[in-house]
């Protein structure tokens, strides 16, 4: 897979060593001078280049690559190069990284952006998920499809304790994709029991997310 970075910092750098680390092609775009360093990740391939504009990502050649990401520390710079990803490359998937939890509403479609990326949130997120046992927490939206993933840990004395995941009825805009218990990671069957304390990963649809609440007993 080919993904494009826009920003070179340690967020973008980051990035950049997993999908190489995985095997991916990887282009980093960087518009100051003294942030490349092509000795530090000699496998990218570093082009100097500001990414909000056009004529620098059409030499680029930002419509043969599978992903862009948006990684800079300008949520503005993000939004338009998600913007031009789109619209003006048909790169099929954009995502976008959100500085400033304030500005995380504009990071939706309109503006080219598949998937929204919040630092704080996704800690916030993290923290609660830690903490939270019997209630909802979210911890990543998939704007393309307007479906949140999230988590609910259910109670040591929860009544579903026993149960066989297929008394469960999720609304129709839900799925249970994992199980969390102990150290395993259980890809759930219509006969695997509950047990209290399981940590239940969802993606559901927002507006369903009360129907999930009540499917799992939480109302």
């Amino acid at each position: 897979m080919k993904v494009a970075i826009a920003g070179a910092g340690a967020v973008g750098r980051s990035i950049a060593r997993e999908l190489i680390r995985s095997g991916h092609d990887v282009m980093l775009l960087e518009r100051k001078l003294d942030h490349i360093d092509q000795a530090a990740i000699a496998e990218a391939q570093w082009v100097l280049a500001d990414a909000c504009e056009l004529s620098l990502l059409e030499t680029a050649e930002l419509q043969n690559y599978d992903v862009v990401i948006a990684a800079t520390g300008d949520d503005k710079a993000n939004l338009v190069l998600s913007l031009l990803a789109k619209t003006e490359f048909g790169v099929d998937r954009v995502v976008a990284r959100v500085n400033d939890p304030r500005n995380e509403w504009l990071f939706d479609a309109a503006w080219g952006v598949d998937v929204a990326v919040s630092t704080p949130r996704m800690l916030a997120s993290l923290v609660e998920e830690a903490v939270s046992v019997g209630d909802l927490v979210h911890l990543m939206t998939f704007r393309k499809g307007q479906a949140n993933l999230v988590e609910i840990t259910l109670p040591e004395n929860t009544p579903l304790a026993g149960k066989p995941v297929r008394k469960l009825r999720l609304p129709r805009d839900a799925a249970l994709v994992t199980i969390l218990r102990g150290g395993r990671v259980i890809v759930p069957q219509s006969d695997d029991p509950l047990e209290g304390g399981d940590e239940l990963l969802f993606v559901a649809a927002k507006e369903v997310e009360n129907e999930l609440r009540t499917a799992v007993g939480l109302i």
